[in-house]
């Protein structure tokens, strides 16, 4: 799916690329990255060099992107992407077709069934979409040799930065992509990668390298139990990622995708808990205060209590 951004920005008439003073390229992050007052990204434990962030601009239309890598043993253990476009109102009736097009309609990628994707589940109607995907990827392939020949070079500093640091490359990636666009909420186009290297989720080794071939594609997974154990591992964690990423941007509710049967532990949503406990809390010190007054009695007390607690 970032491929669909960047054809959408490379497409414009021109641009201009700026970094912000917030982070900066090669810094090292930890415990979480603010990308925006929406998305805030809880990273996992370690350190996380920031490669690029950069600001696209163009008549007034904005994408703001960050690509963050792990290394670990001097080889890339995850990645993440993450680019906000802020369309706003701007050409509205020229944006969406386009923006439209792009998404369901691209010929190398995008929020529709293709062999290589694993799990792909979407809401689309109207100018909103949100849409989940896993799968594996060729991650040297997509930055050198992408299939869209519009996006060579457009990985050039990812890539610039691996040679330069001499960084070992998994053949075979999983990799999880959500996206989340509506005129209903603000208007702005949303997307996060992330990306990991299957051994460091205690993955067996692979004997097939190209995407085609993979022990991870659908196609191939069910000959190879112990691979398919390990998707549906990382299937579990990026559905709980894609709940957290609905409730960031917040999403209408008629919006979100129905993920449970792929999560093992259900997310807590971002809600009113806090006034709510507050609430309790006070309804409880009020029945301690009545029943240290003797106006309720010690059954009473502890049957009243457990009513608000549930």
């Amino acid at each position: 799916m970032r491929k669909i951004l960047l054809t959408f920005v490379l497409g414009l008439l021109w641009c201009n690329v700026v970094f912000s003073e917030n982070y900066k390229a090669g810094q090292e992050v930890e415990g979480q990255i603010v990308f925006s007052k929406k998305i805030k990204i809880d990273l996992p434990e370690g350190k996380w060099t920031l490669v690029s962030r950069s600001l696209w601009n163009w008549h007034g239309l904005n994408l703001t992107d960050y690509t963050l890598i792990k290394i670990k043993d001097n080889e890339i253990s995850e990645g993440i992407f993450v680019g906000e476009f802020k369309l706003g109102g701007i050409a509205i009736g020229q944006i969406d077709p386009i923006l439209n097009e792009l998404v369901f309609k691209g010929k190398h990628d995008g929020c529709y069934e293709r062999p290589e994707y694993f799990l792909i589940k979407f809401y689309a109607k109207g100018n909103t979409h949100n849409c989940f995907t896993v799968r594996h990827v060729d991650i040297l392939q997509e930055i050198d040799y992408p299939d869209d020949p519009e996006m060579r070079g457009a990985n050039r500093v990812f890539s610039n930065w691996i040679k330069d640091n001499s960084i070992k490359v998994p053949k075979i990636s999983l990799l999880s992509e959500h996206t989340y666009f509506s005129r209903l909420v603000g208007g702005n186009w949303y997307q996060v990668q992330h990306f990991i290297n299957p051994k460091f989720l205690d993955a067996p080794k692979n004997e097939f390298y190209t995407e085609e071939s993979s022990e991870y594609h659908k196609y191939n997974i069910e000959q190879f139990p112990k691979h398919k154990k390990i998707m549906q591992k990382w299937l579990s964690i990026s559905a709980e990622r894609h709940k957290i990423f609905e409730e960031n941007i917040m999403a209408k509710d008629r919006h979100k995708l129905d993920l449970s049967n792929y999560y093992s532990v259900k997310i807590k949503p971002k809600d009113n808990k806090s006034k709510l406990s507050s609430e309790v809390i006070t309804q409880i010190k009020q029945l301690n205060d009545l029943y240290k007054a003797g106006v309720l009695t010690k059954e009473e007390f502890a049957k009243a209590k457990k009513k608000l607690l549930n």
